[in-house]
C-alpha cells in the first residue's frame, strides 16, 4: 500500500503576501487559486521538482498558528545554487552549515514559518 504525502497545510496571515512570497521569490508553482463560497479561498503551490505541495487560505478551518510549521525540508542538488537563487530573489538565507555529509541553508516566510535546504553529499 503507498502513502504519499502530498499537501502540507501552511498557516498564514496574509494570503496575498504569502502568495507573492512563494511564488515570486521562492520560485513555487502555481497550482490552485480557488474560491468555492463562502467566504473560503484555497491557494496549493509546489516547489519545482517536487510531488509534494503546499496549501493555505482562508476558510479553511485551520486553527494552526501562523509562523509555526518549522524545517519543512527542500531537498537539492546543488545547495549552493538554491542558496544563490533565493538570495538573488530577496529572500534572506542563512550560510551553508556543512554538518558532515548533508549540507544545511535556513530561511523563512513573512510569518516566520521556517524552510531547510538540504544537499545530501555523495558517499
Amino acid at each position: 500500500m503507498d502513502m504519499k504525502l502530498e499537501v502540507v497545510p501552511l498557516p498564514v496571515t496574509d494570503v496575498e503576501r504569502s502568495l507573492s512570497f512563494y511564488v515570486k521569490k521562492v520560485g513555487f508553482h502555481l497550482d490552485h487559486d480557488v474560491q468555492p463560497g463562502n467566504g473560503m479561498r484555497v491557494i496549493q503551490l509546489t516547489p519545482p521538482g517536487s510531488a509534494c505541495s503546499i496549501v493555505f487560505g482562508t476558510g479553511m478551518g485551520d486553527s494552526s498558528t501562523p509562523g509555526s510549521i518549522r524545517n519543512l525540508h527542500l531537498v537539492v542538488n546543488d545547495i549552493s545554487e538554491a542558496r544563490k537563487f533565493l538570495d538573488g530573489r530577496g529572500v534572506e538565507v542563512s550560510n551553508i552549515e556543512d554538518m558532515g555529509g548533508v549540507k544545511y541553508a535556513y530561511f523563512a516566510d513573512p510569518d516566520g514559518n521556517s524552510w531547510a535546504l538540504q544537499e545530501l553529499l555523495p558517499r
